[in-house]
């Protein structure tokens, strides 16, 4: 697929994947089937082992673009094909089998912040900021997405009032990982792709599985299935590998298989 609202740089085995739809990379169709696209794309890629998504310019996203939206219904079936597409374009995200860092250089509006949430690592700008404003726009989705960060009061909050939410604030919360000067972001967000990067890729995909998994199990549930995983694991040469070189007091050299 041609990349018309999306960038993408691989190197090192760390993929960029820059949100760039001027002015403020607003989400209509053609950027959700694009992502959706190169996410199920960057899953299958074996030169890639770590993906940072952020945003050009001065947001990170604007959210749901609310122009597509009038006139969006043509003829029957138009709403629930686009809320599907929807759908997938979020699950892409957190289903993608390689660990993704969100570098939020700006606002997260909306479904900004809903694409912001499903990451795995959170690292934001320290002039960013998230919102809801859903109700304002005529929308109602986003509360299962403030949910999973926030306490159920103040989720409500955010989402009955459409108060904005400084970085400053989510870190304080244990939301994001970093609040960082805007300049700091991009380099903290590839020191860490590389940390990332250095090991074993089968083990990290297994990782990604069980933290995606076992989310919603009970907890002995959850640590039998991650033990299931560890027999898995240690079957694999990488596994062997890493084992062979922490005795060797060196560092390991892995082939993903």
């Amino acid at each position: 697929m041609e990349l018309t609202t999306l960038r993408l740089e691989v190197a090192e085995h760390i993929a960029t994947v820059t949100l760039d739809r001027p002015p403020v990379n607003a989400q209509n169709g053609r950027l959700r089937q694009e992502l959706l696209w190169l996410f199920d794309t960057l899953s299958d890629r074996d030169d890639v082992r770590v993906i940072i998504l952020t945003g050009a310019g001065k947001s990170f996203s604007a959210g749901a673009d609310i122009k597509e939206r009038v006139g969006l219904v043509q003829e029957p079936g138009d709403y629930l094909r686009h809320n599907r597409l929807t759908r997938d374009f979020f699950h892409c995200v957190a289903d993608c089998a390689k660990p993704v860092i969100c570098a939020v250089n700006g606002p997260a509006i909306g479904a900004g912040f809903a694409l912001m949430s499903c990451c795995d690592i959170l690292l934001m700008a320290d002039d960013a900021w998230v919102q809801m404003p859903e109700l304002d726009v005529g929308l109602a989705g986003g509360a299962a997405f403030l949910l999973r960060h926030f306490s159920p009061s103040a989720a409500r909050t955010m989402f009955f009032t459409g108060r904005r939410v400084a970085a400053a604030e989510l870190y304080r919360r244990g939301i994001v990982e970093a609040c960082l000067p805007r300049e700091a972001l991009m380099s903290t967000a590839l020191e860490m792709a590389r940390d990332i990067a250095a090991k074993s890729p089968i083990a990290m995909r297994k990782a990604k599985h069980a933290f995606n998994t076992v989310e919603e199990m009970p907890f002995r549930d959850g640590y039998r299935f991650e033990q299931g995983v560890t027999v898995e694991l240690s079957h694999t040469e990488d596994a062997k590998e890493a084992q062979r070189a922490f005795v060797e007091k060196r560092k390991p050299v892995f082939q993903g298989r």
